[in-house]
């Protein structure tokens, strides 16, 4: 069964167990749309829930809608610098931190120019510290209603309350918060490490209704 999904930044385990489960295709030719996983991702820290946002260049007027893949990243404010600061005070105790650093911190040491090839870009990054292949289908044109895949795409809305009930793990500040569920991937890899995968293949899906 093939899965129809956005690429959002450092997915979140829902997302993931989804690509670590089937097959999937990523879609190239939808508009953007602001507050969604496109430009967010949230992770835990000391207070909980903490979200990471990217900016990015607006265009308005005329203009009107963007493609997605048309979206450009605002480099002039050091975000790249910001979220792996973040990343480092959020995880640098956890189990496995140190070992995927170095896979990791390239993603915030250069800039890049479009959205969506950062964000396939982290997910490739990701993939290759689980040891998973990365999907390479891509759309060509845009379905309102796929008829060949099953949609996915609701997976990449910030406010869309997914009925999804991940396993829990144990989180760096676990001892302070309660556990915080289908948070990015990021959380799951520094934690988890090499039981990521099997983890990820463990969840229930039936989100997709598929």
């Amino acid at each position: 069964m093939k899965i129809l999904l956005n690429p959002a930044y450092v997915p979140d385990i829902a997302s993931f167990s989804v690509i670590a489960q089937h097959e999937v295709c990523w879609e190239m030719e939808d508009n953007f749309q602001k507050q969604t996983y496109r430009n967010r991702a949230y992770i835990c820290n000391d207070l909980g829930r903490h979200m990471l946002s990217i900016p990015i260049r607006h265009v308005g007027g005329s203009q009107g809608r963007q493609k997605y893949k048309d979206v450009k990243l605002e480099n002039t404010y050091q975000w790249q610098r910001q979220h792996w600061r973040t990343l480092q005070t959020a995880y640098r105790t956890s189990p496995f931190f140190e070992f995927y650093e170095d896979e990791i911190a390239p993603l915030y040491e250069r800039p890049y120019e479009y959205l969506l090839d950062f964000n396939l870009l982290s997910i490739q990054t990701v993939c290759d510290c689980l040891q998973l292949d990365m999907p390479e289908e891509k759309t060509v044109t845009y379905e309102t209603t796929p008829v060949s895949m099953v949609d996915g795409r609701f997976l990449v809305n910030a406010k869309k309350k997914l009925d999804f009930a991940p396993e829990t793990y144990t989180q760096v500040f676990s001892d302070r918060n309660s556990f915080v569920a289908n948070t990015s991937i990021l959380d799951l890899l520094f934690n988890e490490g090499t039981n990521a995968l099997s983890y990820l293949k463990a969840q229930d899906l039936s989100f997709l209704n598929a």
